[in-house]
């Protein structure tokens, strides 16, 4: 069955074998924080410690490698949206051979600017990735690059298919693997590989739920894929055609997750395994966590795909998921308007352990007396039953309250 596909099992050996020595043989460890919210036994393979943060690395140094000597000379191209960039940028300047990427606009800081650091020069080629490869495409022509595309290329999916190999190699008797989708590279060469080494083994696909390409077209769904996701780098509205055909003999289902669970994720890795996700690389468990009743009992091996987030939003997600969690809350309090009513409020909070983030006052509100005013409040606390403490002290203080709820910032 699977040497009908245009990526072999041999062809992911012999990747291991090119790329062997370069690159990181990354971690893979057993989490029982996580394996205990899941209920069930919870392997994390973490290819956000590759150099570059990210498995694209696999793909892009076998590609690589593969190119003529003439080709070397005149150089590569690709579009990305980041990890794949900076996978190409970064081992096209290690191995001499020159590099531009075209990316959409938009495309987190941070990812501009470590590819541009690689030796890079960067095009800002579209709103998309399809017009970015559109634009590549047209530079690859006029100028002679070659093309190395970040997902829909037999070179680059045996590449990242090693990332199974070295899996399995370390915790061999899974019966489950998660795997993000994007384009569908990374779990189109991993189903090769693990299907080889163990035919029994379920693989699932996760898409966020914004963009459900793959799962539109293997399911003859017509769901909408558009918008802004934490999960930029499965943000893809064209996947791979030789992905879709792997993906429709090999893996098991393609299941969705929204923007909060994805958040969620994040800093549960965060939190627990002291671990940077990006959204798409934290896709894999929040899918657990959303469909506890596919994986209860059974050991799941879950790929953090990649670590390149911004940090103003990762700030930002910290924020939202405090708020979630009820450990940020939003009051107003109406208060007589006079000296010492603040820091009377604020001796309340903090004697309760509360931590005041912000304060406002509105004098402004016509239906109150002229003698009053609405006092605004966003205080932390430990966690949900830590602000039901905070709010029944005030409230035993005499102040009336009106509580907003989490506050998403």
């Amino acid at each position: 069955m699977i040497s009908r596909f245009p990526v072999t099992f041999e062809d992911v050996q012999r990747a291991a074998s090119a790329i062997q020595g370069t690159l990181e043989i990354t971690p893979a460890r057993h989490s029982r924080t996580l394996s205990g919210l899941a209920s069930t036994d919870i392997f994390l393979k973490f290819e956000n410690l590759q150099f570059t943060a990210s498995f694209k690395e696999r793909g892009a140094l076998n590609k690589l490698l593969s190119l003529t000597d003439e080709q070397r000379r005149l150089g590569v191209i690709a579009m990305s949206a980041g990890n794949h960039a900076q996978g190409v940028a970064y081992h096209a300047g290690r191995l001499g051979i020159p590099s531009t990427i075209v990316m959409p606009e938009g495309t987190p800081f941070t990812k501009v600017t470590h590819t541009r650091d690689f030796g890079a020069h960067i095009v800002i080629g579209g709103a998309s990735l399809s017009e970015c490869y559109t634009r590549a495409k047209e530079l690859a022509a006029a100028h002679g690059y070659t093309l190395i595309h970040p997902y829909d290329d037999p070179l680059v999916i045996a590449g990242q298919g090693t990332a199974a190999l070295e899996f399995l190699a370390q915790i061999p008797d899974l019966d489950v693997l998660v795997v993000p989708i994007g384009g569908g590279g990374l779990i189109a060469g991993m189903a090769i590989a693990a299907r080889a080494l163990n035919p029994q083994l379920a693989i699932y696909g996760v898409e966020a739920r914004l963009y459900p390409a793959m799962r539109n077209l293997l399911k003859g769904e017509t769901l909408p894929c558009a918008g802004q996701t934490i999960a930029d780098g499965i943000a893809v509205k064209d996947p791979g055609l030789i992905a879709r055909d792997i993906i429709a003999k090999l893996v098991t289902d393609i299941l969705l997750v929204d923007e909060a669970q994805i958040e969620s994720a994040m800093i549960k890795l965060l939190e627990i395994e002291k671990t940077l996700a990006e959204g798409a690389g934290a896709a894999a468990l929040a899918c657990v966590l959303a469909y506890p009743e596919l994986f209860r009992g059974r050991k799941v091996g879950l790929v953090v795909s990649g670590g390149n987030v911004d940090i103003r939003l990762l700030s930002n997600v910290i924020l939202r998921e405090l708020a979630r969690a009820g450990r940020i809350l939003s009051l107003t309090i109406t208060i007589e308007d006079r000296p010492g009513l603040l820091a009377r409020v604020a001796t309340i909070i903090g004697e309760a352990g509360g931590n005041i983030l912000e304060v406002s006052h509105n004098r402004l509100m016509t239906g109150l007396s002229a003698k009053s005013a609405d006092l605004g409040l966003v205080i932390e606390a430990r966690d949900q039953a830590h602000a039901s403490e905070i709010k029944t002290r005030l409230k035993e203080a005499g102040y009336s309250l009106r509580d907003h709820g989490p506050t998403l910032r």
